[in-house]
């Protein structure tokens, strides 16, 4: 099977860190800015999430985070990680029980969003952060 060029493919990994990045910021903000951290740990509690004002805290940082690390492409593998144990989280505690599909409130969503965490966190092309700083790392210093 044909491979696409390494710049192709590093561009379409770029807009997929670029399209998740977006929307895992977008609900760490909305935890901040819209709900509060008070009304997230209110509806987490009525979710049944263990400790929900902790919950709260570390959902919204690591989604606010986290998100932003996908854009630029700073410490993929950790950022993939821990967004991906959040969505787990989400998955476990509060969709699991509603069945697959997000319309029932299922677990399709945050599954999708779990995953492509991961995919991206080990896999997230050559237009990263941490590329550019791996290879200024590399150069050799003048004697």
């Amino acid at each position: 099977m044909p491979q696409a060029p390494n710049r192709v493919r590093d561009l379409i990994l770029l807009l997929a860190r670029i399209a998740v990045g977006v929307v895992f910021i977008a609900h760490g903000l909305q935890k901040f800015l819209q709900w509060g951290i008070g009304g997230t740990t209110s509806s987490f509690a009525g979710m049944g999430i263990p400790l929900p004002g902790l919950a709260a805290w570390v959902a919204a940082l690591i989604e606010t985070l986290g998100g932003l690390a996908l854009l630029a492409g700073a410490a993929l593998p950790l950022a993939g990680l821990l967004l991906a144990a959040t969505m787990v989280g989400a998955l476990l505690f509060v969709h699991v029980g509603n069945g697959l599909f997000v319309s029932g409130g299922g677990f399709e969503y945050v599954l999708v969003l779990a995953v492509a965490a991961l995919a991206l966190g080990f896999n997230g092309g050559s237009f990263t952060l941490d590329r550019a700083l791996s290879r200024s790392d590399r150069e050799p210093t003048p004697a």
